[in-house]
């Protein structure tokens, strides 16, 4: 039994599907499926059901599959190791945010880097914070930024930023005459949300609990913060922002901003694994993200 072989195996306990498990590994389904079976008649057992269209972990086998999974994360430590050893900044750092984030942190950073110097590269990924968190402890991702709480084993946490959230609504709105918003005076059925599985919106009715009716994404939900903001600019409703994204979404002055009192908010949070074998790539990035916000890129 070989790495590639526990490689294939965790591959299609995740995927379930030996097509999509043999793209995932960049290798033809015949071959992955032939590896698979020769691994099972080494071990004399079924590792997975085998139905038409779907493929299923059997019991015995997933005890089997766990084991791989954290050999081929002590294999990554020890190649990790190595790497980091002869240069920890030879290899981009693989840096996941979450959707409401990436897109007003990552180009601010990436300039950051490039001007202190170190030489750090990055691979970027925006994802729901699940499919992030289930990448860092893969190790198909090195750090995350997701918003707190925010927990898992093994894993080091450091605050970023808090930043609040912010009223977006139509130019010409009776509020806009306002300079704040009492948060009490919005109402759920007026408000438009992001869809189930962001954490946006999780935070939203976490923070303003007053607007967790049924009716609360009756006229949504939206796919992104840019498309609500095309929403609240027909004059569908209104939505929350975070701080960080409202000097975009306002860019054109059909759509305006106002704060909320009291104002809610979130922190922000970086997050990786303790054992990531490359501490002074961390460290870089962590010196480029307090440089952001000590300049006021990110919010304070």
């Amino acid at each position: 039994m070989t790495l590639t072989d526990l490689r294939y195996l965790v591959a299609l306990a995740r995927e379930r599907h030996f097509g999509r498990a043999a793209e995932r590994c960049h290798v033809s389904q015949p071959t992955l499926s032939i590896a698979v079976k020769k691994v099972e008649d080494e071990l004399g057992l079924a590792l997975f059901e085998r139905h038409r269209h779907e493929v299923l972990v059997t019991p015995g086998g997933e005890g089997i599959i766990r084991q791989a999974q954290r050999v081929l994360e002590e294999m990554e430590v020890l190649n990790g190791a190595a790497r980091a050893a002869r240069n920890q900044f030879a290899d981009p750092l693989k840096l996941g945010a979450i959707f409401t984030v990436a897109p007003d942190l990552f180009p601010p950073l990436v300039r950051a880097l490039k001007a202190g110097g170190s030489g750090l590269m990055l691979y970027l990924e925006e994802n729901y914070t699940h499919v992030l968190a289930a990448k860092l402890a893969s190790g198909e991702l090195d750090a995350i930024v997701v918003a707190a709480p925010f927990a898992a084993p093994e894993t080091h946490i450091e605050a970023i930023y808090r930043e609040e959230f912010q009223l977006l609504l139509p130019e010409g709105h009776a509020w806009a005459e306002r300079d704040t918003i009492p948060s009490g005076e919005l109402e759920a059925g007026e408000l438009l949300l992001l869809g189930e599985g962001h954490c946006f919106r999780d935070q939203v009715l976490e923070t303003c609990p007053h607007l967790g009716g049924s009716s609360a994404s009756a006229m949504g939900p939206g796919s992104s913060l840019t498309t609500l903001r095309h929403m609240v600019a027909s004059g569908l409703g209104l939505t929350l922002a975070p701080a960080s994204a409202v000097p975009k979404l306002t860019e054109g002055g059909d759509v305006v901003a106002r704060p909320l009192l009291p104002a809610p908010a979130r922190e922000i949070v970086l997050a990786w694994r303790r054992r990531f074998p490359r501490p002074q790539a961390i460290k870089a990035l962590l010196k480029g993200l307090h440089e952001l916000q000590l300049s006021g890129t990110a919010p304070a």
